[in-house]
């Protein structure tokens, strides 16, 4: 099953504090994009999802954290999405020092993506919600 997706702006990634990377809020194009066709979100909708993520964490490494653990137990995962116009598989989500990627296969090749720049498709999978947080969270973080 092919799913269309939109080409998004590429994600900037900032050294910031002690050596850490993690994502800032702008890309070329300018603010990170949103989450097509999810349910819109209000700010305090996308301000509770952050909070429930980020509960208990103290500074942006344990707040990534958060936001890792909610997107691999509630995003239904694998999902077919369009990369660069080429359908891929995700399988699967992981926390990088940079932050959270999407484990994408295409005929046997594994490519990571930020999950910030991944064209999601449409319908997006259950979950997607998580994605929409992060992204909302990692304009102001």
């Amino acid at each position: 099953m092919e799913h269309a997706a939109r080409s998004l702006p590429v994600a900037v990634v900032l050294t910031v504090g002690h050596g850490s990377n993690r994502p800032m809020g702008s890309g070329p194009g300018g603010p990170l994009p949103r989450l097509w066709r999810v349910e819109e979100l209000s700010e305090e909708e996308l301000d509770a999802l952050v909070e429930e993520a980020t509960i208990d964490a103290y500074g942006d490494d344990e707040q990534l954290d958060g936001f890792a653990v909610m997107i691999e137990d509630n995003l239904e995962m694998p999902f077919e999405t369009t990369v660069l116009g080429v359908p891929v598989l995700v399988k699967g989500v992981t926390q990088t020092a940079s932050g959270i990627v999407a484990n994408c296969v295409r005929d046997g090749h594994h490519q990571a993506i930020d999950i910030l720049d991944l064209p999601l498709p449409e319908p997006p999978p259950k979950g997607a919600e998580w994605i929409a947080a992060y992204r909302h969270w990692a304009r102001f973080a």
